[in-house]
């Protein structure tokens, strides 16, 4: 993973494991449950744009890679990661 990547994706996940812990106080709490609902909204965004960085940088690096490389099998190997993930299908 490129260097700026892994930083901004620490970062996230730091942030990330802040709400969640937030929403475990708020239930703890006994907080409003759409106030809670909110809050696991946030979390699934976050995660959401986590995992819209990394599929780029894999993208960028491991795939452009592949797509350059004279080896055929390993460009189909990257082609079905992305399909099965993607996709939602198992690899």
């Amino acid at each position: 993973m490129n260097p700026n990547t892994n930083t901004a994706a620490l970062k996230r996940l730091a942030r990330i494991e802040g709400q969640v812990r937030g929403v475990a106080k708020m239930i703890e709490d006994d907080r409003y449950c759409i106030d809670v609902v909110r809050q696991i909204q946030a979390i699934k965004s976050a995660l959401t744009s986590l995992e819209g960085l990394v599929l780029n940088d894999h993208l960028d690096s491991c795939v452009e890679t592949a797509l350059k490389s004279d080896d055929i099998e390993q460009r189909r190997e990257k082609v079905q990661e992305l399909v099965a993930v993607l996709g939602g299908r198992k690899k």
